[in-house]
C-alpha cells in the first residue's frame, strides 16, 4: 500500500471527504508493508522506527500545531446545534479557544518532527479527526441504543463540506446517566483499559433524553462547550477528558451531568477498527505508545 491510500482508507471510513487540518503524510511512501502505530510519535520514536525497520510510522496525535488547526475544534459547533443549541451561542463557545489556537499555530515549531523523519527517510503520517469520529460513532450508537426504547432517535446528514455527517442522535425518554455509563463502559476498549468511564459531573439517578458525544473536534470542548450545551437543554455531554481546573467551574454551577471516558480508552474507539483494517488489507501492524489493542 501506499501513504495515500492508506489515507484515503481512514477517510473513507469515517465519512470524510478530504483530509482534515489534524492529520497529514508528512514523508510519502509506497509499497509499505511494516507499520508502527502509536498515539504520539516523536523524533525519538521515529529512530527507533528506522531501528525496526518498518516501512512506514503513523501518529494518532498531529506532531504539531499546524496554522489552520482551528478548524477542526469547529466541530464543536456541529455537534452543538445538531443537539439544540442556537449557532450563535454555539461559536461564542468556541471563540476563545479557535483564537488561541491561532496564535499557537503561529508560533509552534510545526515542521520539528517531520523534519527528522525526512532526514530519516522514514515514511511518516498521522490520522486524528478520521479515527476519533470512528470512535465518535461508535460512542453515539451506544448512546442511542440507551435512549431508543423511550423515542426513536433520528440522525442528519447535515454536514459542512470536508467533515464526516455529525448525526443528532437525540431521543427523548427516561434513561438515566448512569445507563449511559454502563453502555459506554461495556465496549470492549473501555473493559481493556485501566481507567474507567468517570460520571464526572452529576448523578447516575439523574433522567437524559438530550446527549452530545463531543469528540473529534481535535480536543475537548472544556467548560465553555459544557456550560453553554447545559444552558440550551442538554442533559448530559461526553468527553473523553477534561481538565480539572474547567471541571471545578461546571461543578460550581452544579448544573448538568458530564461523563470522561478516559482519553487512551476514548481514542481506541477509533484506531482498533482502523488497524483492523490495515491488516485485512495485509499489513503488518505492530502499535506501542498508548495505542493497547483489546
Amino acid at each position: 500500500m501506499t501513504t495515500e491510500e492508506i489515507m484515503s482508507l481512514a477517510l473513507g471510513m469515517s465519512g470524510y471527504r478530504r483530509v482534515p487540518e489534524d492529520s497529514a503524510i508528512f514523508v510519502p511512501g509506497n509499497g509499505i508493508r511494516k507499520v508502527l502505530f502509536g498515539l504520539d510519535v516523536s523524533t525519538a520514536e521515529l529512530q527507533l522506527a528506522k531501528t525496526l525497520g518498518v516501512d512506514l510510522v503513523i501518529a494518532h496525535h498531529p506532531p504539531g500545531t499546524t496554522t489552520e488547526i482551528w478548524k477542526v475544534f469547529l466541530r464543536h459547533v456541529e455537534f452543538m446545534t445538531a443537539g439544540g443549541v442556537p449557532e450563535d451561542a454555539a461559536l461564542a463557545a468556541v471563540a476563545e479557544k479557535v483564537e488561541g489556537l491561532k496564535l499557537r499555530g503561529q508560533a509552534a515549531n510545526y515542521d520539528h518532527v517531520p523534519s527528522v523523519a525526512r532526514l530519516l527517510g522514514i515514511p511518516f503520517m498521522n490520522v486524528h479527526a478520521p479515527l476519533d469520529e470512528l470512535g465518535r460513532r461508535r460512542m453515539r450508537e451506544e448512546v442511542d441504543a440507551v435512549l431508543a426504547p423511550y423515542h426513536p432517535a433520528s440522525s442528519t446528514g447535515a454536514t459542512r463540506e470536508g467533515s464526516a455527517p455529525v448525526g443528532t442522535g437525540l431521543a427523548r425518554g427516561h434513561a438515566t446517566v448512569g445507563d449511559i455509563v454502563e453502555a459506554l463502559s461495556a465496549l470492549p476498549e473501555m473493559r481493556a483499559a485501566p481507567t474507567k468511564v468517570q460520571l464526572a459531573l452529576g448523578d447516575a439517578r439523574n433522567p437524559v433524553s438530550k446527549v452530545v458525544v463531543a469528540h473529534g473536534a481535535y480536543t475537548n470542548g472544556g467548560y465553555p462547550v459544557a456550560h453553554t450545551c447545559f444552558a440550551h437543554g442538554i442533559d448530559l455531554v461526553v468527553y473523553i477528558h477534561i481538565d480539572f481546573g474547567e471541571l471545578q467551574r461546571l461543578r460550581a454551577e452544579g448544573r448538568g451531568n458530564l461523563i470522561v471516558t478516559g482519553h487512551l480508552a476514548g481514542d481506541s474507539l477509533g484506531f482498533t477498527p482502523f488497524l483492523r483494517e490495515l491488516r485485512k488489507h495485509g499489513l503488518e501492524v505492530t502499535t506501542f505508545s498508548g495505542a493497547i489493542e483489546p
